[in-house]
């Protein structure tokens, strides 16, 4: 499903002056794994992350997603790659502070054009799924940590992704919280067959799933198998 050849990425800090965060990645990821990118900060893990997400292009290297060439796809259809077939979960929620957790999770749908009767009826759905159909009138502000994350996850399955990349989704909660962030991920992984890539620096948590990659000053240093279960 996500397949990555020789992917460089470079950066240009004023010319002719430029930074190479990834040297040569190859990474190959089956439909319905649950991977782990571990590594310090600094390691290249969030470049990597936004690569295969298509938030942004490599510099070099081919990368193809589910069968489609996103090095050579154009803005418009790496778009429709992002919202249709990949979730993203953020450290920092990125949720929109002045409307609700019903809104924030409806907003996928609105730029995928579903109706409002049926972006409501799934917004509801899967905020009931990750234990949050009592606080879907609440905004951002009136949310815990765990439950804005527990948003973010409802928001990003609402157009039904094959993909999900979390970006360090427990860094910022407490260790009781992160353990039922987890607990939800491996539900979606194991009843409904996503794939996975959690992007983490804990060792521990990256040791809950099926394969570990290491990443180390923008290489992938080893790999190995998980336990792939709940601790």
């Amino acid at each position: 499903m996500i397949d990555l050849r020789h992917i460089v990425k470079r950066f240009y800090v004023g010319q002719p002056n430029e930074l190479e965060i990834l040297h040569g990645i190859d990474l190959q990821v089956k439909k319905g794994e649950f991977v782990s990118i571990v590594g310090a900060s600094g390691s290249g893990k969030t470049t990597l992350m936004n690569i295969i997400g298509v938030l942004d292009r490599p510099t070099e290297g081919e990368y193809t997603l589910d069968s489609v060439d996103v090095a050579g796809a154009k803005d418009k259809e790496l778009s429709g790659i992002r919202n249709r077939k990949i979730g993203f979960v953020f450290q920092t929620y990125n949720l929109i502070s002045r409307t609700t957790a019903l809104r924030n999770v409806e907003l996928p749908m609105m730029y995928a054009g579903v109706g409002k009767k049926e972006r409501q009826e799934r917004a509801k759905y899967y905020l009931q799924m990750v234990g949050m159909s009592e606080r879907m009138t609440h905004r951002p502000d009136e949310l815990s940590g765990g439950q804005k994350q527990r948003v973010s996850i409802a928001r990003a399955m609402t157009n039904d992704p094959s993909i999900i990349l979390a970006d360090e989704p427990t860094g910022a909660l407490d260790s009781v919280t992160g353990r039922k962030i987890m607990d939800i991920f491996h539900k979606l992984h194991e009843e409904q067959g996503k794939t996975i890539v959690l992007i983490t620096h804990s060792n521990e948590l990256a040791e809950e799933t099926g394969r570990i990659i290491t990443l180390k000053d923008g290489c992938i240093i080893g790999e190995r198998k998980g336990s792939g279960a709940l601790c």
